[in-house]
């Protein structure tokens, strides 16, 4: 579990823990939870975070790549796209074998709403996201803002997660990959995305059919049943309140980015 330290992992932590699970949380900075303290930014980071795991267990029964950074004003799009979506990958693929072990393990990775709710981001990101080039995916991010950054990065791995699901080395070796959307969700990354001067007002802005925002536990509750339910490969789960719905009656719509080559 990345990302343990606050908000939906924490979250999603603490619902395992609860139900007898034993949880190895993976945060940049030492907290309570926290088990191995890496950077996922970085290729160093992230080698540092599969060892620390891997010196704590040989197996894995479930992965939740939470990490992550928020598309607010002044943020780094570079840094965005390298922590959002590369080093959630390399936490999978370096424990592949742990996961493998398990005879029928879960991982579910952390996408958005926004890769249907907010139009026109950068797809070039998210093309070279799925194309494993983290140089070319960091110089297309570092030309527009990290606002229209996030949705890429999250679509790339809402994409990943269903391409290489199938394939035999996942799904074939018992390893399910799906994804969660969630909407607005109270966590510390939201409160300081209200914050942002120029952004703050969009994140109560979208209809939804509940009234409110998500709580961290509802989002967890999602990623547990997809952690734990056999039968889901490749899915992309929405978890919004109704946003997604909303926004689109018939069929989510902005998944169709030109150049992603299977």
């Amino acid at each position: 579990m990345s990302g343990a330290a606050s908000g939906i992992g924490a979250a999603t932590a603490a619902l395992l823990r609860s139900q007898g699970h034993r949880v190895i949380g993976i945060d940049r900075t030492a907290a309570d939870g926290v088990d191995v303290t890496a950077d996922l930014a970085t290729p160093a980071g992230r080698d540092a975070a599969i060892s620390g795991v891997q010196a704590l267990t040989d197996v894995v029964h479930g992965l939740v790549p939470a990490a992550g950074i928020a598309g607010r004003t002044g943020t780094d799009s570079a840094l965005l796209v390298s922590i959002n979506f590369f080093g959630a990958v390399a936490l999978v693929r370096g424990l592949q074998a742990e996961l493998t072990a398990a005879d029928g393990a879960g991982v579910v990775l952390l996408a958005s709403n926004s890769i249907t709710g907010m139009p026109g981001w950068n797809a070039p990101t998210a093309q070279a996201c799925l194309r494993d080039d983290e140089e070319l995916a960091r110089a297309e991010a570092a030309k527009v803002d990290a606002v229209m950054v996030y949705p890429s990065s999250k679509a790339a791995l809402a994409w990943w997660a269903r391409r290489e699901g199938v394939k035999p080395e996942w799904a074939g070796a018992g390893i399910r990959l799906n994804s969660v959307a969630p909407g607005a969700t109270e966590t510390p990354m939201v409160e300081e995305m209200r914050a942002d001067p120029l952004l703050g007002s969009a994140i109560d802005a979208y209809p939804n059919a509940i009234g409110r925002t998500n709580l961290p536990e509802e989002v967890a509750a999602a990623i547990v049943f997809l952690l734990t339910t056999t039968g889901m490969v490749g899915v992309c789960l929405f978890v919004d309140g109704g946003t997604d719905a909303m926004l689109h009656p018939i069929a989510p719509q902005g998944w169709e980015v030109s150049g992603i080559e299977p």
